[in-house]
């Protein structure tokens, strides 16, 4: 199998797991407040969507490379801190912090 098979191959697989519009809806508590969200959501999507990460100077943060190596998506989840939001999917129920 080529390169090309296998990146199309991981491409299409990824397109089959990504939440749909009728997926189920997750409650999860984010700082404090309460939000819902589609399974199979991420917990940097979760973040992005709601803008939960900012910067010192105030201005919209998301994660830099996506796949948990720069750790700029930290998190604290149910107590656990420095979890990587991208890393981690949304379940319901889940209390999620963003580390500041």
């Amino acid at each position: 199998m080529t390169l090309w098979q296998r990146c199309k191959r991981t491409v299409l697989r990824r397109r089959e797991q990504a939440p749909s519009a009728d997926s189920p809806s997750l409650r999860l508590i984010v700082n404090g407040g309460s939000c819902h969200v589609r399974a199979g959501s991420s917990l940097a999507a979760v973040l992005a969507q709601h803008g939960c990460r900012r910067s010192v100077e105030g201005q919209l943060r998301a994660p830099l490379c996506g796949m948990g190596v720069c750790y700029e998506c930290r998190v604290t989840v149910d107590g656990r801190p420095h979890q990587r939001a991208c890393q981690i999917l949304a379940r319901d129920g889940m209390t999620v912090r963003h580390e500041s």
